[in-house]
């Protein structure tokens, strides 16, 4: 019971009511009574008592119409109706209604041993920075020191594996269009306070965050999305630019970003719109099209069923004209077999094998397949070629049954009229939802960079949405900032911190990933976690999440697939996905793969490959445009080299910046050969995650450029994907490139068809095997009418070519020509004796940086005494032909 004294008179029974307030002219607390008759009286608190009174020990308050946790020093409660709070470092009491606030203790989080290794990692990762990211890491573990360690916070869940179910709102939009595993992922994340959805490439990830967006907003919560990926926040931005939604975003992250989002802030539309759809109109549309949505799915499915069986069927027809040479047996009229009772036949049929045809045997072809003469299957040959011909109706069969009942589905679909029905859903949610918007967010020119924060409810309840990078999550929302939910996307490569900043500052969290794809990159620590899944070296945040709580909360697998065309993802899909995506696109019988197989040898020079760009050179770009068209390599070497090699127009890079990109077309070189000093490499180019994504990312056509057998005894991704090219694609596909090199015999494993030129090498022409081999090519070229009037002599002294009274040479070229410097093969005119030209073999070791400078000491000695040069790399092809050219350029041409 309340009771009030004032003066120490009781005057509960006489008041209506009370209050109570800070009054800050006397800079004290006041009670006011208010009594029946509308009078009222005021004296201070010190002079009044209000019993209960509640001293409060817990130290975190929440205001509950602010997205904020405050610490405060301490508070009593008055009467259960008022809360006195007093915050640290100020003497100064403020009155709140109780019923508004909530005071809860901070939670141990902060003292526990797994919070204490996320802030060692954070501390040891400043010591490992380079000067470029020094600054990020301290950065990171200021904003560790910033979480207000609240039960209510995702990182609270996280920490102590644990996860509140939600009641979700009784409506569901989608403005941005669905499918059936969107539909179900987008309920999943307001049913759960962690839920996880799992987008393979091509699925539709950004269109289902963008309809659980919609969702928060139309239930007046805030989300913030956040991701080690940049482009995936901007992917997300400009799907909400295309709506005009892009008003709604707080662009955020670094002090540049905020400054420049300031500067720039979008005007609100301040025309209010009506609601003309109601959410019940909304939910009837969806709960029809549910049904709608599975049948699509089906669709989709069997035509990739039909597609499988049509090919399989091919290579059986091919394999019997090619191998049977007797006539198949047509089985008579009377025996016309379900697909059910080819199978048991054939069964039967293996199981009788070569044996004599029993009197058991008799009865139970009578009694199971109604067979009663059996001469047409009296012998081994006789059953073989029905076995034959049965398999093929076995085909057919399934063929038919499934046409059939794709043919269903697809009538079905029409005469519901179901792209009718979507594309109504899909209009009548964006009409409620910018209807909603119109009425619930307002311009508030007051907010600004300096003061945002402070005003934290005003700001979210105009920009509902904030994007920040997870580095920088703490200091854009401010200290205490809470913020209703949390997507994470790209959360495959989100390192678990700064991952856990976001966590810290959220209810709740959609986590948004695939674990098929490329993880994070972390710096290598001794450090040992508390708990194997909170280990920041192994696991991403979203392996850490799924590692903890397993079946304790909802995972989503986005599966209907539209980036690819079908031949393409269907290898992903079979590799890596278990056969759980559906291919939404269609198959029209386009050529999507191509396979190139460089011939044998040792073509990978410090992780690079310029065997497999000429092959695709020579080779040509017929089914190709540079026109958005991709070219993949694991290493950044042979990124370098491509730039030099292919054409310009075609879009260079790692396959690990690739991930979350896609172009019409892709190219991928593996690089790597058959060295002994490669294999420790094979596991990094043929992981799957790296496969997964560099596949991913065609849309309509793939190359795969590899040498010959390199991955072969590894067997994992890439030998899996030689063959799935091989079985898929047609024959003119399947490139054994042509190009080869006379270098090639520096290695044991060479193109058969440099035999021949291998043995007529003479040893006696040089100690080193690749200048016997341009010395053989020499002799055979200079034999041609063409060239018959040049010779040429190896090992000649520099300062034999040139004229040392050139006054253009500097002392150090001088000195390099004084030093014995010599040309590997200097060619002459027969008559005159005069030097024409000058051939020079580069092995491995002029990639060596002294050599390098010697090598260009050498090139500008020729250069300034007018002697054409070619340098030959061993890693080149087409030696012999490039030989003839620089001949006819510059020999002839002096001639």
């Amino acid at each position: 019971m309340i009771s009030i004294y004032m003066n120490g008179e009781n005057k509960t029974k006489q008041i209506s009511d009370w209050s109570l307030y800070y009054n800050n002219e006397d800079q004290e607390l006041k009670l006011t009574c208010h009594f029946p008759s509308g009078k009222k009286y005021t004296l201070p608190l010190s002079q009044c008592k209000v019993t209960p009174v509640e001293q409060i020990k817990e130290n975190l308050l929440i205001i509950k119409s602010k997205p904020k946790i405050v610490l405060i020093e301490k508070a009593e409660r008055y009467g259960r109706k008022y809360t006195v709070v007093y915050y640290p470092n100020n003497s100064k009491p403020y009155v709140m209604l109780s019923d508004n606030i909530q005071i809860a203790s901070e939670t141990d989080l902060k003292n526990e041993k797994i919070f204490d290794y996320f802030t060692q990692v954070a501390q040891a990762r400043i010591e490992h920075a380079d000067e470029c990211n020094k600054g990020i890491a301290e950065n990171v573990l200021r904003q560790l020191d910033k979480i207000t360690p609240h039960s209510d916070t995702v990182l609270h869940a996280y920490c102590s594996v644990t996860n509140q179910k939600r009641q979700p709102p009784q409506h569901f939009i989608y403005p941005f269009g669905i499918n059936e595993s969107q539909l179900i992922a987008v309920k999943q994340a307001f049913a759960s306070q962690i839920s996880i959805i799992e987008g393979p490439p091509g699925t539709g990830k950004t269109q289902t965050i963008l309809n659980i967006i919609a969702n928060i907003l139309i239930n007046n919560h805030t989300v913030a999305i956040l991701s080690n990926n940049n482009s995936a926040v901007e992917n997300v931005y400009e799907k909400l630019a295309k709506y005009q939604l892009d008003y709604l975003v707080a662009k955020l992250g670094s002090s540049d970003k905020r400054r420049n989002f300031f500067e720039d802030e979008l005007e609100v539309n301040a025309q209010k719109q009506e609601h003309t759809i109601s959410l019940q109109r909304i939910s009837d549309l969806t709960n029809t099209l549910i049904e709608h949505l599975q049948a699509q799915n089906q669709i989709a499915f069997l035509q990739a069923q039909i597609d499988e069986l049509a090919i399989e069927k091919s290579y059986f027809q091919k394999w019997q004209n090619e191998n049977l040479t007797a006539t198949n047996p047509e089985l008579p009229n009377k025996y016309q077999f379900s697909k059910e009772k080819i199978t048991d036949l054939l069964a039967y049929l293996n199981y009788l094998a070569e044996r004599h045809i029993s009197f058991k045997d008799r009865i139970q072809l009578l009694f199971y397949f109604k067979i009663i003469r059996t001469k047409f299957i009296s012998d081994w040959q006789k059953r073989k070629t029905l076995f034959y011909t049965l398999q093929l109706a076995y085909y057919e069969q399934q063929l038919n049954e499934k046409n059939n009942l794709l043919k269903k589905y697809q009538q079905r679909l029409a005469a519901n009229k179901f792209e009718s029905l979507l594309a109504d859903l899909t209009n009548c949610s964006m009409r409620y939802l910018k209807a909603h918007l119109s009425q619930t967010i307002v311009n508030n020119p007051t907010l600004n960079e300096s003061n945002y924060q402070q005003h934290f409810t005003e700001f979210t309840k105009r920009f509902p949405i904030i994007g920040s990078s997870t580095h920088s999550i703490i200091n854009s929302l401010g200290q205490g900032a809470l913020i209703d939910y949390l997507i994470i996307d790209e959360a495959s490569q989100q390192d678990i911190i700064p991952g856990i900043l976001g966590l810290g500052c959220a209810k709740n969290v959609i986590i948004v990933g695939d674990r098929k794809q490329l993880p994070h990159v972390p710096i290598k620590l001794d450090i040992t976690p508390p708990h194997k899944y909170y280990d920041c070296e192994k696991y991403s945040l979203l392996d850490s999440f799924i590692g903890l709580f397993r079946y304790k909360i909802p995972i989503t697998l986005l599966k209907e697939h539209y980036r690819c065309h079908p031949k393409i993802i269907q290898f992903c899909n079979k590799q890596f996905y278990n056969n759980q995506l559906i291919p939404m696109t269609q198959d029209n019988g386009e050529q999507a793969l191509t396979l190139v197989v460089t011939p044998p040898g040792n073509h990978a020079r410090n992780y690079s490959n310029l065997r497999e760009l000429d092959s695709l050179n020579i080779i040509g770009w017929q089914d190709f445009t540079e026109e958005n068209t991709g070219f993949i390599a694991p290493y950044n070497n042979q990124i370098y080299l491509s730039q030099e090699h292919l054409p310009t127009g075609i879009i260079k890079a790692t396959t690990h910046k690739f991930q979350g990109r896609e172009c019409d077309n892709i190219i991928f070189s593996t690089v790597l050969d058959k060295k002994l000093s490669n294999q420790a490499n094979l596991n990094f180019v043929d992981d799957p995650h790296l496969i997964n994504v560099a596949v991913s990312r065609a849309k309509n056509k793939f190359l795969l450029v590899t040498g010959n057998e390199v991955f072969t005894e590894n067997n994992q991704s890439i030998a899996a994907l030689i063959r799935y090219i091989k079985y898929y694609a047609d024959k003119d596909h399947i490139y054994q490139s042509p190009v080869i090199s006379a270098f090639d015999l520096l290695y044991q494993d060479y193109d058969k068809s440099l035999e021949a030129l291998n043995s007529r090498l003479r040893k006696n022409d040089s100690k080193y095997k690749s200048e016997q081999i341009i010395a053989q090519l020499l002799r055979e070229i200079l034999e041609e009418s063409t060239f018959q009037t040049i010779n040429y002599h190896q090992q000649v002294h520099l300062e034999q070519l040139v004229s040392k009274t050139n006054n253009s040479f500097t002392e150090r070229e001088l000195e390099y020509m004084n030093n014995k410097a010599s040309c590997d093969f200097v060619l002459y005119f027969k008559t005159g004796k005069n030097p024409m030209a000058v051939i020079e073999v580069d092995g491995d070791y002029h990639n060596k940086p002294d050599q390098r400078k010697r090598d260009l000491l050498k090139n500008t000695i020729l250069d300034k005494a007018g002697v054409p040069l070619l340098r030959l790399k061993t890693i080149e092809s087409q030696i012999e032909e490039k030989i003839k050219q620089f001949l006819s350029q510059n020999i002839i041409a002096k001639g």
